[in-house]
């Protein structure tokens, strides 16, 4: 259930936010545009396959001297998604990174990765990789940016047969992993 509170918060809000930090259970909140999103903590099988992709992931980033990680904040603090993983290059340790070489999301019930798409092209993310547990299926975009003449054209995100990134593609990936 969407729900806006404005500015200032009730305390019972600031309370609330509070004990989610202190639980550790914010660790999947994002702010677009400065606007908090709470989101739970995923399904186990959400768990099971984030877990899966970290293996498999990353010696096929080393290999193509990127760094495999875990859920990051990807923007800055005022616009910000965690995504479930990613591949990145190598750079500073920082709490926003402003990109990524490959975003990877996987699908839970009610999640908003769809629409995280414009956000993704808009900091130049290469590659999103959408695992769907429910469907056992793989997604793999590719950033298109406007082709010449098409000033104003917006990037977006088009399927691709096979990462520009690293040694693998939306198939095999598919068949390599243990769907729950």
């Amino acid at each position: 259930m969407p729900t806006l509170v404005l500015d200032p918060p009730p305390a019972e809000l600031q309370a609330l936010l509070e004990r989610r930090r202190r639980w550790g259970a914010d660790t999947h909140d994002e702010v677009w545009d400065g606007v908090l999103h709470m989101a739970p903590a995923p399904l186990r099988r959400h768990a099971r396959l984030q877990a899966q992709l970290a293996v498999l992931l990353e010696p096929l980033a080393r290999a193509a001297g990127l760094e495999a990680v875990a859920q990051f904040n990807l923007g800055d603090a005022n616009d910000f998604r965690v995504p479930d993983g990613a591949l990145l290059a190598p750079g500073p340790d920082e709490l926003y990174v402003p990109t990524a070489s490959l975003v990877v999301e996987i699908l839970s019930p009610g999640d908003e990765t769809m629409a995280k798409l414009p956000f993704y092209a808009a900091h130049n993310v290469d590659e999103v990789l959408i695992v769907d547990p429910e469907g056992r299926s793989v997604q793999w975009l590719g950033l298109t940016k406007g082709q010449a003449g098409g000033e104003g054209r917006q990037a977006s995100y088009e399927p691709i047969e096979r990462s520009s990134l690293i040694a693998l593609g939306p198939a095999e990936l598919e068949g390599r992993l243990d769907w729950p």
